[in-house]
C-alpha cells in the first residue's frame, strides 16, 4: 500500500539518544509524499540533555515536517474529532509512555494523540526504545501487543551484554510497518536480531 497523501502523525517522546535514528525516517515519509503531522511530549520540548536542547529539537522537527509541532494536550485533543490522522507513529516510544498507554493514563500530547487513534479505530504504531523492556515494562508490552489497532515496529536487544533488559525498534522498519498497519496487519517478525549499538 502506498502512503503517498496519507496523513501520518509522528510523535516523539524522550528517548533522546535515539533521535539521530528518527530524523531520517521523518524525512523519508515526506519524500514518499506523506503528510507528516509532528507531535512531541513535554519532556522533548522542555528538556536539555547531552543530545540536544529541547527548543532546538522541536524547531528541527518542525522544519523537517513543515508544520508546527503539537506539544500540549489541548493542541492534541482536536485530532480525535477531526479524525485527520490515517495512522500515528510514536517513535521513539519510551518505557514511560508504554507504561502510561498500557494503563490508560493521558498526561502528554503524545498520549492524547494515541488515545484519539484508538478511539477512532485507526492504527497506532509503537517504535519502542526503553532500557526496561525486559524488566518492569515487559508486562506493558504484553498488554499492548494484545490491543486492537496497536502495531509494533519490529524490535530486538540493542546491547544484550551491557543492557540485557533493553529493547529498541529498528527505525528503518517504520515505513514498512506503516504500510502493513494501514492494511490492518502486523509486520513480521516482531522480534528481530538488532544490530549492536554502543551504550549512549
Amino acid at each position: 500500500m502506498t502512503i503517498k497523501g496519507k496523513n501520518i502523525g509522528f510523535a516523539l517522546t524522550g528517548s533522546h539518544c535515539t533521535y539521530e535514528d528518527i530524523w531520517p525516517q521523518v524525512k523519508k515519509l515526506g519524500d514518499v509524499g506523506a503528510e507528516v503531522h509532528p507531535i512531541a511530549s513535554q519532556t522533548v520540548a522542555e528538556t536539555t540533555t547531552r543530545f540536544g536542547v529541547g527548543a532546538e529539537i522541536i524547531a528541527h522537527f518542525a522544519a523537517l515536517t513543515g508544520r508546527p509541532v503539537i506539544t500540549t494536550i489541548v493542541e492534541a485533543e482536536p485530532l480525535g474529532p477531526s479524525k485527520i490522522l490515517d495512522c500515528l507513529v510514536v517513535a521513539p516510544c519510551t518505557g514511560n509512555t508504554l507504561g502510561k498507554l498500557a494503563n490508560a493514563i493521558t498526561d502528554t500530547a503524545v498520549l492524547m494523540a494515541a488515545k484519539t487513534q484508538l478511539r477512532n479505530g485507526k492504527p497506532l504504531i509503537l517504535a519502542i526504545s526503553t532500557n526496561d523492556a525486559l524488566g518492569l515494562n515487559a508486562k506493558n508490552i504484553g498488554t499492548l501487543l494484545s490491543v486492537q489497532h496497536v502495531y509494533f515496529v519490529p524490535f530486538g536487544q540493542d546491547n544484550p551484554e551491557a543492557k540485557p533488559r533493553s529493547l529498541v525498534a529498528d527505525m528503518d522498519l517504520i515505513i514498512p510497518t506503516i504500510e502493513y498497519a494501514l492494511q490492518g496487519r502486523q509486520l513480521q517478525p516482531i522480534l528481530i536480531e538488532r544490530q549492536l549499538r554502543a551504550v549512549r
